[in-house]
């Protein structure tokens, strides 16, 4: 009964699971926050995956390791491998400026669609890459090596051994804005053209293909023997979303959507999507297909603003909306409350429409954030239906998916059926079902089901989506565009 370690370093924390290669059945697991802010120095992060990995009692028995992180971040190396300057995260919106000016100086989105897969917005770390030339010119200047969150871990958990044994995996790669789903290449011209220079950047790995081997001796207090290799296996990582997918076992006809810091809608495909407006992010998964993707800023947190607005903990915002009608008597929340990437917003400010008499109580606004936060993610779902996605279910996940709410009411927004596996750590999951693939060394990863799935008829209201796409128009138009 070979053991695996799968990794979830988020935005908010880090978490460890280990799981049976074979059954996928948990066997322990631990987490440990994550400090708050859009940039973050990486050792914040390395500390909390030796928290978390001694809480889930160590990684001395395991046969392999897979580290899947937050998507985009930079993360900039010196020659030395030292750390240049904190991490600037994926919600940083400060690369704004530098986005639009890579998009216009390549004559518009679909060069970028055509190359990438993508069309950059702040969120990418290519992005970034421009702000810190244009910005930091003293740190840009240290800069010898570039890389992802989970590609810094991987290669910390490995020793550290040097520039050269960088890795990283399709999934992440691909949200970089300088590497190629369609053709698996980078394009180290797209990377010069944002930073002024070459840098080094990880080797792209294979699904199931070692990043290395575990260096046991890195993580003191966590199993470690002083002096001793672990040997476990390396897997090559994962975005966040990716991982999510697998580990939820997503198929064809599947749309996962994720409620975490930031919402996700995304599916997995056999040919790459090349989306000119920049809506369809045209990422790659774990398993050598493609994952479709459309994000927005704007997801679990419209919850904690709501419930804070009230006063409520989430389990009382989840009990006032379902206490009010659908569609809220026309109170319309419109949730880009911190910026928003889909529609490209930055500066975006979020608005309550239809305010009355009548609407003005908890429960209405209770509801109309539930809504308005699940109709910013259905607009997602028609974009990709719009590219060709086949949606016969949603898959829902996230920390969003355990409001009772949320549950009930997706079926009312998206029309269609939904189904909501039980609470778990589904991007660690997924990192622990690659671990399992690459201990195992099959063709094929070992097939895992969740236990305890949920599931909801469609029950399609369509004036929610209807009063909400009228909101939406209406405050789009008074806002700045960039």
């Amino acid at each position: 009964m070979p053991l695996v370690a799968g990794v979830d370093s988020s935005t908010q924390s880090c978490k460890v699971v280990v799981r049976d290669a074979e059954t996928g059945a948990l066997v322990r697991q631990g987490r440990a926050p994550h400090p708050d802010g859009t940039e973050v120095d990486p050792s914040a992060w390395w500390s909390a995956l030796q928290a978390a990995i001694e809480a889930a009692g160590g990684l001395a028995d395991v046969a392999a390791v897979s580290v899947a992180g937050q998507q985009h971040g930079m993360v900039c190396l010196d020659e030395a491998g030292q750390v240049i300057r904190p991490a600037l995260l994926w919600n940083d919106t400060r690369s704004a400026d530098a986005a639009a000016e890579l998009v216009a100086e390549a004559g518009g989105g679909r060069f970028w669609a055509d190359a990438v897969g993508s069309v950059p917005v702040a969120s990418f770390t290519v992005t970034k890459l421009r702000w810190l030339a244009r910005h930091e010119p003293a740190n840009a200047d240290r800069v010898a090596a570039v890389c992802l969150p989970h590609d810094w871990l991987t290669w910390r958990l490995a020793g550290a051994p040097g520039l050269d044994a960088l890795r990283t995996d399709r999934s992440d790669a691909s949200g970089t804005g300088y590497w190629s789903p369609a053709t698996g290449e980078y394009r180290f011209d797209l990377l010069e053209q944002a930073f002024g220079r070459r840098l080094r950047v990880p080797t792209v790995l294979g699904p199931a293909e070692a990043a290395g081997h575990l260096d046991l001796t890195a993580l003191p207090g966590a199993g470690a023997v002083p002096g001793a290799s672990g040997g476990a296996l390396l897997g090559p990582g994962a975005g966040d979303n990716a991982a999510a997918g697998f580990g939820v076992g997503a198929r064809p006809g599947d749309v996962v959507v994720s409620i975490g810091t930031s919402g996700t809608v995304f599916s997995v495909a056999d040919t790459p999507a090349a989306d000119p407006s920049g809506i369809v992010a045209g990422f790659a998964d774990v398993t050598g297909r493609f994952l479709p993707l459309v994000c927005t800023l704007n997801a679990a947190r419209v919850l904690d603003a709501a419930a804070a607005m009230l006063g409520v903990d989430l389990d009382k915002l989840a009990d006032l909306a379902l206490s009010a009608p659908a569609g809220a008597d026309g109170l319309v929340l419109v949730p880009y409350l911190e910026g928003e990437r889909t529609p490209n917003l930055p500066l975006a400010t979020g608005a309550v429409h239809g305010l009355t008499l009548g609407t003005s109580t908890p429960a209405h606004l209770a509801r109309a954030a539930v809504e308005g936060m699940l109709c910013a993610l259905a607009d997602g779902l028609d974009a990709l239906a719009a590219h060709g996605a086949v949606v016969r279910r949603v898959i829902l996940v996230g920390g969003g998916a355990r409001s009772a709410a949320v549950r009930r009411i997706a079926a009312q927004v998206f029309g269609c059926p939904v189904v909501v596996p039980p609470p778990g750590e589904y991007v660690a999951d997924g990192a622990a079902r690659q671990a399992a693939w690459l201990a195992l060394g099959g063709a094929e990863p070992p097939s895992w089901t969740p236990a305890g799935t949920e599931e909801h008829p469609a029950e399609p209201v369509p004036a929610i989506r209807e009063r909400y796409a009228q909101a939406r128009e209406r405050h789009l138009d008074r806002l700045p565009q960039s």
